[in-house]
């Protein structure tokens, strides 16, 4: 069996696993796309909550209410903090995996690039053999033209 031939395991297993290393770093790029619109829906809903804040205090509006409103509003923001931190992991994961990924991709295209440069040396290899043969047979179909 050709070195080209037995290098094509380990070229499969590299495959399987930059397949596996883009499943995951698309599984993170996924996660990072709904803490965005986690933080997206909650900016929403609180700039429409102060919008009916404002809306509403052009009338009288008692104290409790008000300060109902404004711890409301306080919890919204520490949850979009919450959710920026969760989505700067999120981040962060997603590089690391990205980095992964790129590391395999690197890994695999070098090993189809030395099975490509085992193939040519093998086919240089092949070509030199049977020009070695042609080589003798035409040496030895001269000696019995000599010979005749």
């Amino acid at each position: 069996m050709l070195r080209s031939e037995r290098l094509s395991v380990v070229l499969t297993l590299e495959q399987r696993k930059e397949k596996e290393a883009l499943e995951r770093m698309a599984e993170a790029q996924r996660s990072v796309e709904e803490q965005q619109a986690q933080i997206r829906q909650l900016q929403q809903y609180q700039q429409e909550y102060n919008q009916q804040i404002r809306s509403s205090q052009q009338g009288v509006v008692p104290v409790a209410r008000l300060q109902g409103w404004q711890a409301f509003i306080a919890q919204l923001d520490q949850l979009i903090r919450q959710q920026e931190h969760q989505l700067t992991i999120v981040g962060q994961q997603l590089a690391e995996r990205r980095r992964i990924w790129q590391q395999a991709w690197e890994r695999r295209r070098g090993m189809e690039k030395y099975i490509e440069t085992c193939r040519r040396q093998e086919q240089r290899e092949q070509d030199l053999r049977e020009q070695k043969a042609a080589d003798e047979a035409a040496g030895r179909a001269f000696s019995r033209r000599q010979r005749q």
